[in-house]
């Protein structure tokens, strides 16, 4: 703490000035008597001790007892005293200074003291706060690091924990260190009762507090700057251990729900896929039963032949969808645009999924006849073929499957109209999510819910996206994939 500061010399002059007047007043009302003199200058002190420190406190009395014994005691004009009791009134007056002015100061210290608890703890207090508030475990250690340097008015803060072989450290302030600590210094900290002064920063004294959960350290608490004392730092270093712990908690729960939810999803796509397996394996068996049949008239082998062809067509499409979701899962998609005619794609959507088509008409409306837009024919032609294939699920046998395209200022635009029932509002938003299947998805049609959810990853991987939205009659599923395009 600095010794003298410009308030202090301003409060000094005060006092000067004040015993000046003081002075020149009671000589003006020819006021000699020494105690109601000592009485008068006490005053002066006391307002000085209350106002200011001690030392200044301590010269305004001595200045006071010679402005006293000069102008007030005689012999007047003299620093000597002639009359016995003039002295013992003289330093009764300097020791009640003296005494008053040290009290006013313990007071004035204890007051200041009170002030910086209550400060620290609403510190506290707004940092358990943060800590709260925080709920996403990925960013809550370096979320700690940036509270504590704002809340406490540090030029640095960083949280140090260990792992194998290392320290793993989270940082936020204005003063960036421009050295590493030596993970042998971070140890001895670790291990140390008390926390350690690292003097040779170039961004001034660090210092490393154990944060502690009980007995057993977890990390490091480094800070430079502010004006933390040691109860603080305490607390403070508890504090930040309760919230790494915390942070930790919540991770390990959000991993928990992870797994369970990733166990559940397992177990309802193996009991989805099982049903679509067994379903077409089972009339697969079936029909080539009959066809071993030799009773079986030619136009009914013909049928079973037609079942057979259907239900490899629709094994082949449930394998091709396994693989595309784990292509998209793995990231490994790679798009080759190519000049292109929209015509071209629908085609080969629509090539992909004719069994499924053939209960259904399906009417393609040309308004770009003379434009070729620059995409990949492969991700756009399979992305339009579960929409198609989505719409056959879902609109009844004999209905009509309306295809529109259009090359926009975004890039070429694909939709596919149904006549079926529409979607229920409830199931918009996880429409496109994986395996899902609202409530009367599956009452009108089985599947695994992968459809929508593999076009909505194959058009992300150039960059489009994917929407649906009902129509006075039954819906529409719309793609947009960002393309160049010019006439032919």
């Amino acid at each position: 703490m600095n010794l003298l500061r410009g308030s202090d010399f301003s409060h000094l002059l005060v006092a000067f000035v004040g015993i000046g007047a003081l002075g020149g007043l009671l000589r003006w009302l020819h006021l000699h008597n020494p105690t109601t003199v000592a009485l008068s200058f006490l005053l002066v002190v006391l307002f000085t001790a209350a106002a200011s420190r001690l030392w200044v406190a301590i010269v305004t009395s001595i200045v006071a007892m010679l402005v006293i014994n000069f102008f007030f005691l005689e012999p007047v004009r003299t620093f000597s005293i002639a009359d016995p009791q003039n002295w013992v009134a003289l330093f009764a007056f300097l020791a009640v200074s003296l005494v008053s002015s040290r009290l006013s100061s313990l007071a004035r210290n204890r007051q200041r003291e009170a002030l910086a608890r209550r400060d620290e703890l609403a510190r506290l207090f707004e940092l358990s706060r943060d800590i709260l508030l925080s709920t996403e475990s990925e960013d809550a250690i370096p979320a700690l690091a940036r509270h504590i340097a704002r809340r406490f008015d540090l030029d640095y803060a960083a949280v140090y924990l260990p792992t194998i072989g290392k320290f793993d450290r989270f940082e936020a302030g204005s003063a960036q260190p421009d050295c590493d600590l030596d993970p042998n210094e971070l140890n001895g900290a670790l291990d140390g009762r008390e926390p350690t002064v690292i003097a040779n920063t170039s961004a001034g004294a660090m210092v490393l507090t154990p944060l502690r959960v009980g007995t057993r350290a977890i990390g490091l608490l480094a800070t430079i700057g502010g004006s933390l004392d040691s109860g603080t730092r305490a607390t403070l270093a508890s504090v930040a251990a309760i919230a790494i712990e915390r942070a930790h908690f919540l991770e390990e729960r959000k991993q928990a729900e992870l797994s369970q939810r990733s166990a559940e999803l397992k177990s309802a796509v193996l009991a989805s896929l099982a049903h679509d397996l067994r379903t077409p394996l089972t009339a697969i068996r079936v029909a080539a039963d009959n066809l071993r049949a030799p009773w079986l008239p030619e136009a009914q082998r013909g049928e079973q032949t037609d079942i057979v062809q259907q239900e490899v067509a629709r094994l082949s499409r449930l394998f091709q969808n396994i693989l595309e979701m784990s292509t998209i899962d793995s990231g490994t998609i790679a798009p080759a645009p190519q000049w292109v005619h929209p015509l071209e794609i629908i085609e080969a959507a629509q090539h992909q999924v004719e069994y499924t088509l053939r209960t259904h008409k399906l009417d393609v409306l040309d308004r770009e006849a003379g434009e070729v837009v620059y995409v990949d024919p492969r991700l756009t032609g399979s992305a339009l073929a579960h929409l198609l294939e989505n719409a056959a699920h879902y609109s009844p046998p004999g209905s009509t499957i309306t295809v529109e395209h259009a090359v926009t200022a975004e890039g070429l635009l694909l939709s596919v109209r149904d006549q079926g029932v529409g979607i229920p509002s409830a199931d918009l938003p996880h429409l496109f999510d994986r395996y899902y299947r609202g409530a009367e998805a599956q009452k009108h049609s089985a599947g695994s819910g992968m459809g929508l959810s593999i076009a909505r990853g194959l058009l992300a991987a150039q960059g489009g996206r994917v929407w649906a939205e009902n129509q006075p009659v039954g819906a529409r599923f719309s793609l947009l994939v960002p393309a160049q395009h010019r006439s032919l």
